[in-house]
C-alpha cells in the first residue's frame, strides 16, 4: 500500500440532521482510535496459568480528536452548537486508501487558543456514542 496523505483523513459533521456532511474546516491535524475493553476469564484451570479473555465481549468505542484554526462560521458554530446542547450528531470519518467510518459521536472537548503574534486555534474532542459503520473503500 502507497504511503497517504494525512491531510486526506477528514472529519465530516451533520450539519443539519438530515444526513448532510459537511468537512470540519480549518483542521490541521485529525485523530481517530479504537479501543476494546478486554474481559478476564482466567482461572485456577487455566492452561499454564496463562490469562484467557472472553472473545466478544468487551465494550468497543472509538475517540475521535481534531485540531485547527477557524475557517468557516458555519461548521465553527455547528460545533459549538453541538457542545453546549449535548448533541450527538453523525459524524463520517474519511481515511484515505482505507474507507469512512461513520456513526454518532458526542463532543466532549471544546478547547481555544491564540497567542498575541498567532492565529486563534481550536481543539475538539468526541467520543462515539453509538454503534458505528465501516464502509471500505
Amino acid at each position: 500500500m502507497a504511503a497517504q496523505n494525512g491531510r486526506d483523513l477528514l472529519i465530516k459533521m451533520d450539519m443539519t440532521g438530515t444526513g448532510t456532511f459537511q468537512t470540519v474546516a480549518g483542521l490541521r491535524a485529525t485523530r481517530l482510535a479504537f479501543n476494546a475493553q478486554s474481559v478476564d476469564v482466567t482461572s485456577l484451570e487455566s492452561t499454564g496459568g496463562w490469562r484467557e479473555l472472553l472473545g466478544g465481549a468487551g465494550v468497543k468505542s472509538a475517540a475521535l480528536t481534531g485540531s485547527g484554526i477557524f475557517k468557516d462560521a458555519s461548521t465553527d458554530a455547528r460545533a459549538r452548537s453541538v457542545f453546549f446542547d449535548g448533541a450527538v450528531p453523525e459524524f463520517q470519518i474519511v481515511i484515505p486508501g482505507f474507507g469512512t467510518v461513520k456513526g454518532p459521536f458526542q463532543i466532549t472537548g471544546l478547547e481555544y487558543a491564540g497567542a498575541h503574534d498567532g492565529e486563534a486555534t481550536f481543539e475538539m474532542s468526541m467520543a462515539s456514542a453509538g454503534a458505528l459503520s465501516f464502509a471500505p473503500l
